[in-house]
């Protein structure tokens, strides 16, 4: 029986555009974004960040010297979250539908930059009972230690968790976990999956 409903956050519940990312550190760099998305693979500082080896002022004070930005702590806030749209993918009526029966869980590769701002700008996040984040744990997905982590944070066991992410890999890490788990396709197919299951009426 599921006891608790995991989400991913990054085009599950918010949608994103790396590339509006790239665009902007190109228009404060002067770098070209091709040259910004090469830079930013190569050097692994994105991933170091989101696996929690570096405080915010030092992951700032590293970009800024890897594409040579201007930008004060404030603007590169605006700058790093500019990659989202405003418009959530899935409702706040379908997480507060499930919040009446189930434990819910955030289960996210993230950074602090990216959730201090999102926590701030999506009401739909304040529904969660607790969260799983990257930059926490120390671990990203699809490693073993952030699946645990969420099935401590789910409080039940990894089959009596639901999961929904929309990077196949993590949705295979999590069934490898023994968590019961499906891509992300939209509300509509995600609704589907809850209804095939029996966790949420027709």
């Amino acid at each position: 029986m599921i006891r608790s409903i995991l989400f991913d956050l990054g085009n599950v519940l918010v949608p994103f555009e790396i590339d509006r990312g790239y665009a902007a550190l190109s228009a404060n760099s002067g770098l070209a974004p091709e040259e910004v998305a090469v830079r930013i693979r190569d050097s692994g500082l994105y991933g170091a960040f989101e696996s929690g080896e570096f405080e915010t002022a030092e992951f700032h004070d590293r970009f800024s010297k890897l594409l040579g930005l201007k930008a004060t702590p404030g603007e590169f806030r605006e700058i790093w979250n500019s990659i989202f749209l405003p418009e959530g993918l899935t409702s706040e009526e379908l997480v507060l539908d499930l919040k009446k029966r189930f434990r819910l869980v955030l289960l996210s590769n993230t950074n602090d930059l990216h959730f201090g701002w999102l926590s701030e700008r999506y009401p739909v996040l304040r529904h969660f009972d607790a969260y799983t984040l990257s930059y926490e744990v120390g671990a990203m997905k699809p490693s073993p230690k952030i699946y645990e982590a969420a099935v401590a944070n789910a409080q039940c066991e990894p089959g009596e968790c639901f999961f929904t992410d929309d990077v196949m890999a993590y949705v295979e890490g999590a069934r490898a976990f023994g968590i019961d788990a499906e891509q992300f396709h939209g509300e509509e197919t995600l609704r589907g999956h809850l209804r095939g299951r029996g966790l949420i009426g027709a």
